[in-house]
């Protein structure tokens, strides 16, 4: 079966970050950032696809499944996740067929939805990642630098 995996950069360089999706068999990276531009060397749109490129790694970036500028900067205002979830749900809500193209390319290729934040709780690509699965249907796997934790279950696994 198909699995959808979830990775946030924060806290990591390029190389590690990279190392990490070889080993869970990613092929295909989906950056979900609204702006795929990064103060952190090697995650901008052009160099990050370049380095995914040579560990034979695809990209795709699919701009409407990132998260709103209002949205974001709501939350910079009040840091009131409840907000920010109404925010985006909304907003994930009327672009089903960006949903969609997530959920076909998570059929035909291991794929991973790539965001900055470590803590996937605290990220939009869980939400984009749950609503991709309930089309696919197939399990969403959230990777850290060493495991990979089942969406839902703060256990990790290898």
């Amino acid at each position: 079966m198909a699995e959808l995996y979830t990775f946030g950069y924060e806290g990591l360089a390029i190389d590690a970050f990279v190392a990490r999706l070889k080993s869970a068999g990613v092929e295909t990276v989906i950056d979900v950032r609204a702006n795929p531009l990064s103060r952190k060397r090697g995650f901008s749109k052009t160099v990050f696809a370049t380095a995914l490129r040579a560990a034979s790694i695809e990209y795709r970036h699919v701009v409407a499944m990132g998260c709103p500028k209002p949205v974001r900067d709501q939350y910079k205002v009040d840091g009131n996740w409840a907000t920010y979830t109404r925010g985006f749900m909304r907003h994930l809500s009327k672009n089903e067929a960006a949903l969609s193209e997530v959920a076909s390319l998570a059929k035909g290729s291991t794929c991973c939805l790539v965001c900055f934040e470590a803590d996937y709780e605290r990220c939009h690509r869980t939400f984009v990642a749950r609503g991709a699965a309930k089309l696919g249907g197939f399990p969403v796997l959230h990777l850290t630098g060493q495991t990979a934790i089942p969406d839902g279950d703060r256990l990790a696994v290898a």
